[in-house]
Parts: C-alpha cells; structure tokens; sequence
C-alpha cells in the first residue's frame, strides 16, 4: 500500500469532522473522494497533508508515518497537494512559481546562495531546466515570464498542479481540480491527470464534478457527516443505494 489511514478522527469542540475513518491506496491509481458539502473532505486533505493533528490514528505513507507531521515533512515525504481555492503567487512569475514547488528538495543552503557557487549554479540551472519541461507538460511553457495573477483560471489551475508536481511526489491530493472550469478545460483536465498517472505520481481527488469522477477515478471513496459511507469502484458507487440516497441522487450515471 502507498497509503494507509487507519481509524483517523479529528474534532472541533463538538463536531467531529473526520470520526473514524479508514482508507489504503495502491501505487498507479486514481482515487476520488466524495460526498455532500460538509462532509469532511477538505478536512481529511488537511489531516492527510499535515495542515491538521488528528485527534487519534494513523497516517502510514510509503512506510512511514505521517500522523502529526508538519506539511513541509509531508511534502518531504512524497505527498504534494493543491487547494480548493486558488493559492498561488500572483506577483510572481509562472516559472518562479513553479521553482517555488522544489524548495524541499533544494541542497544548497544561504552561502552557496549567497556567494552563487558553482554547485548553486549548476542547481539553479537544474531548477530551470525541470520547470519548463513542467510547463511545457501543461501547455504554459510559453507563460513562464507572465505573471501568475495574469493568467486565466483554467490556466491558474493548471500552474497550481505543476507546482505541486515540481516536488516530485508519489501521490499528489488534487482539491477541487475542475471547479471554475468550462467543458473543454475539463476534457483537458482528464487528459492531465491520465498523464500524471503516467508519471508515476499517484492521484487522489476531491471533486463534486460527477462526470468527472466517474470517467477518471479507478476507486472512490464516499464520505458523509465525517464517516467513510462507502468505497469501490465508480460502478458500485453509483448503484450504492447508501450513496444515492446521501449524495449523488438520479443524475450521476452517464
């Protein structure tokens, strides 16, 4: 198993907004999360990715445990993740955006920096190099010196995803990737995550984008009030008479 969450709760005052829950994820797959808004799927990003402590349980990535780890040691881990609302750099340029992404796997430290040494250079040039080929794997290679903020919101999206694979991940946690985006982003972002699985990376999604979910997602995971309501394919899930009846109603099927 890549991933591994066993029994993972976390309360605020009162409201349990994650109450138990348990999930694995192999390697090579794209899983999708789910459920009415409320249901604690942001949350369970934020336990996953270290924004949160849960109250109890565990987090096992890779063979290591991540439960109580900070985001930075989580991102060093291998778990790069994007968020529901656009969080880049506006000011900075798409390319500084995207070297942004590789702090934690950066050697050289402030002299090297400072002085520009010959390994900070040779860095610095490795750096590049990475970024435009991430850039040009979405189509932004010809964005690089435009400001973020100047880009569309399709376009933003897509900058905010390269930036998170510019860590290297093993399993990126993708938070509402198609929201904001028309019909033929969307097609384009399914092409994109096939890619990104092509990699090697991967992918867990929260998405309320039903089409999407059911024509990208090898597995799906169902929360409702905090609980994990149902998992399995998007075949069971959408004949799931639980799921139906808590979130997807009549219009899922294709």
């Amino acid at each position: 198993m890549l991933l591994e969450i066993k029994n993972l709760c976390l309360s605020f005052g009162g409201l349990k907004a994650t109450n138990d829950v348990s999930i694995a994820m192999e390697e090579g797959k794209v899983y999708a999360l789910i459920g009415p808004n409320g249901a604690g799927k942001t949350t369970f990003f934020n336990l996953i990715s270290g924004v949160y402590k849960p109250d109890s349980g565990t987090i096992t990535f890779d063979g290591q445990r991540l439960d109580g780890k900070r985001p930075y040691q989580v991102n060093e881990a291998g778990i790069a993740r994007t968020y529901q609302v656009i969080n880049l750099f506006k000011k900075m340029t798409v390319l500084d955006n995207v070297k942004v992404g590789m702090h934690t796997k950066l050697k050289s430290g402030f002299i090297q920096s400072m002085f520009h040494t010959k390994s900070q250079q040779a860095e610095e040039a490795a750096i590049i190099d990475k970024a435009m080929d991430l850039l040009a794997f979405v189509g932004l290679k010809n964005h690089m010196n435009d400001l973020a903020g100047d880009l569309s919101y399709g376009q933003q999206r897509l900058l905010e995803i390269v930036r998170a694979m510019a860590s290297e991940p093993k399993l990126i946690l993708l938070d509402e990737p198609a929201a904001g985006m028309n019909s033929t982003e969307k097609v384009e972002l399914n092409v994109l995550i096939r890619k990104i699985l092509a990699r090697g990376i991967t992918v867990l999604l929260v998405e309320h984008d039903m089409k999407l979910v059911m024509n990208i997602a090898d597995h799906i995971f169902v929360l409702n009030h905090g609980q994990k309501l149902a998992e399995g394919s998007p075949l069971e899930i959408q004949n799931n008479p639980k799921v139906i009846e808590a979130y997807l109603g009549g219009g899922a099927k294709k």
